[in-house]
């Protein structure tokens, strides 16, 4: 059989009936997400098929059931992904009845369809050359393009999402398995399907480079931002220790001022105060009565910075979903049961924002506590101070007044 039969047979009213009918057929009810099984890669079966038909030399008869299976084995793709097949030997069935065409040629043409389901487990010659043909691209040039389409069209219909590696390992795996069914297409694209499948390894270590590369980079990220995290906790915890520190102070302090001034009043009290009884040392009630009021006020200011604030104790499961309380102030929970606050905890160290959070709020309101501790130990040092200059030079003024 020679190409003119060929050429013939695809010119007569017949085939340009059909062809029309597959063109119309893709143009009006394809999917646009189906960019590799369309009426180019049809047309494309339909060439490879008689160029394989001729070298194979098979019978006229056998070349007409073969191109009508070839034209019609992906229309199917119309109405569904699934099963294409199934709906193609349909497609089929209807138009040729609609032609006159014979129930057992229609019957050999759906069979040949068959044969193009994955994975192929060709019959018949026929069936050999429509598998090979529907394949046709593993051994040519363009393998890569074509492996992308199709890869496209998988991702869009499918949902058949694939990383570069999972995709190149499959593609690579059904090209290591994959064989040619006919002799003419084993001679003609044996050496270019080895050649695709070599750089579809060569693809595949270097998308596995990439991957290790980039879990490298993420690895290194994770130890960055781990010491990052140190960084952090480093922050607060050296914060909070000096905030600790500056309160510590404070309280040394007010208790220094709180002591002197108790020794004062106590000095005053024993020895400034039997003497005010008698009428010539009257001139002493001013001195002594400011040395005793200054003493007083200093000591009022000191336990004011000292002074412990009263919290309710209690929180909620509604505060914490709201991220409304600080566990780490023991004031918050003092009154709680173990069981809740341990949920109160747990929840927190689940949540690193909430957890940073609750120790910005502990060292927030800390620095608000230290702000008044030192506000009023200012004011009682500086009363302190004053009030001694003052009582002093009442004392002075008492004794120099009493001399004139």
């Amino acid at each position: 059989m020679n190409a003119l039969i060929f050429f013939i047979m695809l010119e007569n009213d017949f085939f340009v009936a059909l062809k029309a009918y597959v063109f119309e057929l893709f143009k009006n009810s394809l999917p646009t997400q189906v960019v590799y099984h369309n009426f180019n890669h049809t047309m494309r079966v339909v060439e490879a098929s008689n160029e394989i038909a001729m070298a194979e030399n098979i019978s006229e008869s056998e070349l007409e059931i073969l191109l009508m299976a070839a034209w019609f084995h992906d229309t199917g793709f119309t109405m569904s992904h699934e099963e294409h097949e199934e709906h193609s030997k349909e497609i089929a069935s209807k138009f040729l009845k609609s032609k006159g065409v014979t129930d057992s040629k229609i019957k050999e043409v759906q069979s040949v369809i068959g044969a193009t389901k994955m994975p192929q487990k060709p019959q018949s010659k026929m069936d050999k050359i429509i598998c090979d043909a529907d394949l046709f691209h593993l051994g040519s040039v363009d393998f890569k393009k074509k492996s992308n389409l199709l890869r496209s069209e998988w991702e869009q219909t499918c949902n058949h999402v694939k990383s570069d590696i999972e995709w190149y390992s499959s593609n690579e795996k059904f090209l290591a398995e994959h064989k040619y069914f006919t002799n003419y297409v084993y001679k003609k694209l044996g050496a270019q399907k080895i050649a695709n499948w070599l750089k579809l390894k060569k693809d595949l270590k270097k998308a596995q480079q990439k991957e290790n590369s980039k879990t490298s980079k993420i690895e290194k990220g994770e130890k960055k931002k781990n010491r990052s995290e140190r960084g952090i906790e480093t922050m607060f915890r050296v914060t909070l220790k000096n905030h600790i520190k500056l309160s510590d102070i404070a309280d040394t302090k007010a208790n220094i001022l709180l002591s002197v001034s108790a020794i004062t009043l106590s000095i005053a009290l024993t020895v400034l105060f039997p003497k005010l009884d008698k009428a010539d040392n009257d001139y002493l009630i001013y001195p002594a009565v400011l040395f005793i009021l200054v003493s007083v006020a200093t000591m009022i200011f000191s336990i004011l910075s000292t002074r412990p604030k009263v919290t309710s104790g209690t929180f909620t499961q509604e505060d914490i979903a709201n991220r409304k309380v600080n566990l780490l102030f023991f004031g918050n929970f003092y009154k709680m049961s173990l069981k809740d606050f341990q949920d109160g905890m747990t929840e927190m160290m689940n949540d690193r924002d909430y957890l940073y959070k609750s120790l910005m709020k502990d060292l927030y309101f800390l620095g608000l506590v230290l702000n008044k501790k030192y506000r009023l130990l200012r004011v009682a040092y500086t009363v302190f101070m004053i009030g001694i200059i003052l009582s002093v030079v009442a004392f002075l003024l008492s004794f120099a007044l009493l001399e004139i």
